[in-house]
């Protein structure tokens, strides 16, 4: 693949980093947003996490508006709304709003899990089963809502969702299964696979959504991308530093302690059980870290194998100057705009 053709966007969790508070945190989302729509990144997605520390994005759809209102060209979207949390009305009125301040620049990426642990989920919406059938049923009423139209008789014939716009936001399916893959091509929407969460089945789940793909009122094409954790440095001991760090936080996490704020000198001298060690090289293929040449090289051959010209980069540092400095590295390997220096916090 062409690697000019290659679009890069990006995929931020707002994720607080040790030492750092959580309106730090948004505020360094806010300022990566900025610095990237500069470097000529495609889009800008953030994403809905609950009942978390290490992470300070819960709600998508208010951070967008702010940032959406501080960049200039970059798409701004959610990555994604996390469907099962929200009524399929709340989220047309949220991004008509959006639509109606920024037509043309939103994107709605949905997922159909509650990003956060059961508990809370089931406190987010009493009402949330998590059956499949219900995510279907939200995303035809969602379809309704934003073009105005329903079944005689049902709910979506007598309501309409407000600000009533003429635009509609770009609609994109999260998968890490492939499953989501499917409802996204009975609908016509996007499909952005989580290679970040799953490194298994993806090319396979894009090329059978790009086969059963059914054109939509929105979407006469499909569309797809991969999202995946990156580091990019020319500093090879920082690249080895971020290993680490990234293997710690997968281990705790699936060990389910959680994901806390953590440096490089707390977690230097872990060791790790032989059965830890297999998880890690397993998380492993989640990740794609290097000096610049061998990102361009990675992340082309990611995007060959799924067959697309996407790649949304997933990237958390232990200092913010570094995650800075990873995106402005790989838009200068993909020539997406020319060199600027970095934001002053």
């Amino acid at each position: 693949m062409n690697t000019n053709k290659i679009r890069l966007s990006v995929l931020d969790q707002s994720p607080v980093r040790k030492g750092v508070t959580a309106e730090q945190a948004v505020k360094e989302t806010v300022e990566l947003a900025k610095y990237t729509d500069q470097l000529g990144y495609t889009r800008f997605w953030v994403s809905e996490h609950h009942n978390t520390g290490s992470l300070a994005g819960s709600t998508p759809e208010v951070l967008m508006a702010h940032l959406a209102g501080q960049t200039k060209d970059i798409r701004i979207g959610s990555g994604g709304i996390m469907m099962p949390n929200h009524s399929a009305l709340k989220v047309a009125e949220n991004f008509r709003m959006l639509e109606a301040l920024f037509p043309g620049r939103i994107d709605l990426g949905m997922g159909r899990a509650p990003g956060t642990d059961r508990l809370t989920a089931s406190v987010l919406n009493p009402s949330n089963q998590f059956r499949e059938q219900d995510f279907i049923e939200q995303l035809y009423d969602l379809l309704n809502y934003f073009h105005d139209r329903g079944d005689p008789g049902s709910p979506q014939s007598k309501i309409r969702a407000i600000p009533q716009v003429q635009t509609v936001p770009a609609m994109w399916l999260l998968s890490s299964s492939g499953e989501s893959g499917l409802f996204a091509a009975h609908f016509g929407m996007g499909l952005s696979f989580a290679h970040f969460i799953n490194p298994n089945g993806g090319p396979q789940a894009v090329a059978a959504y790009k086969e059963r793909f059914k054109p939509s009122d929105d979407q006469a094409e499909p569309a797809a991308s991969v999202a995946i954790f990156v580091y990019c440095s020319e500093d090879e001991e920082k690249i080895r530093r971020h290993q680490a760090l990234m293997d710690f936080r997968f281990n705790q996490f699936e060990q389910g302690k959680g994901i806390v704020p953590v440096g490089y000198d707390d977690i230097k001298n872990v060791t790790y059980t032989i059965n830890e060690q297999g998880r890690i090289m397993h998380n492993r293929k989640r990740v794609i870290a290097g000096n610049p040449e061998q990102m361009k090289t990675k992340l082309t051959q990611l995007a060959d194998d799924y067959k697309v010209d996407e790649i949304i980069a997933v990237t958390i540092t232990e200092d913010f100057d570094e995650r800075l400095n990873s995106y402005k590295l790989l838009a200068e390997q993909f020539q997406l705009a020319k060199y600027i220096s970095l934001p002053e916090l």
